[in-house]
């Protein structure tokens, strides 16, 4: 498995992204995507599925050492009581003594960032998470966050596909030192049906799903693309064997506009 490694972190370039998967459909997910392979699972405290996952991970066999777990406190939890009541509850859910990777889901415009980021500096400190990190972080909150943290940021996750305009956050996040996690990056299903990523997979022997996640981690872009379904999580991680040309690449990126956000 390809990895990307900020600030002495090693995550996986592909994980399973568990939104809105519940119960024995969540469990079996994960587990099916372990032994496949997959090695990293990204869940989160607002998607009520934690105890879901670590049951897959528990009936996948595979190691926990193995595995990059990755959870977030919710927007409403940012204020330092909170955010560590709501970190060990994740880990009490997923029945775990510490997470690979701990993120701010959502900034909170009314709890002051500097009491937020000094509670996600403490989860890591006391072991709760080997790494910390944020998520849907604009530039000016990357540089805001980076300068109160006493450790090191290692990712900014945040909604980025082919058909959304994110140039300006992906520097300022690699500036930072940090990864680039893409949630949304088949942008929910939109890429399957895309005729420009159809007919370059067509010439790769892939699917238009697998150019569009391919065209990220080519850019050693993390993604979290979400499925149940045994042939797609097949069909997701089958795309670390062929390789996009320039020219691909440039067809692909012209498809970005400033006005492709879907998540609100």
């Amino acid at each position: 498995m390809q990895t990307v490694e900020p600030n002495s972190a090693r995550i996986p370039l592909i994980g399973l992204g568990t939104w809105d998967l519940r119960g024995k459909s969540c469990a079996r997910a994960v587990e099916e995507a372990l032994r496949l392979g997959c090695r990293h699972i990204d869940t989160a405290a607002m998607y009520r599925n934690e105890e879901a996952v670590g049951e897959g991970l528990r009936a996948s066999g595979v190691p926990r050492g193995e595995v990059f777990i990755t959870t977030k406190v919710w927007s409403s939890d940012l204020r330092a009581r909170d955010f560590e009541r709501s970190a060990r509850d994740s880990l009490k859910n997923l029945k775990l003594d510490h997470v690979d990777l701990l993120l701010i889901h959502w900034p909170n415009s009314s709890i002051p960032l500097k009491e937020t980021v000094g509670a996600l500096c403490k989860m890591k400190r006391e072991g709760v998470a080997r790494h910390v990190g944020v998520s849907n972080f604009t530039p000016a909150l990357i540089d805001e966050a980076v300068k109160l943290s006493t450790e090191p940021l290692v990712n900014n996750q945040f909604e980025l596909h082919p058909y959304f305009d994110q140039a300006k956050t992906i520097a300022a996040t690699r500036k930072a030192g940090m990864s680039v996690t893409a949630y949304s990056p088949v942008a929910r299903g939109r890429a399957t049906g895309d005729a420009l990523l159809s007919r370059i997979g067509k010439a790769h022997g892939k699917t238009a799903a697998q150019v569009c996640l391919r065209y990220l981690v080519q850019q050693d872009i993390i993604v979290i693309p979400k499925t149940s379904r045994p042939e797609r999580l097949k069909e997701n991680f089958a795309i670390f064997d062929f390789k996009l040309a320039p020219a691909e690449m440039k067809e692909i990126a012209a498809l970005a506009s400033p006005h492709g956000r879907i998540v609100s």
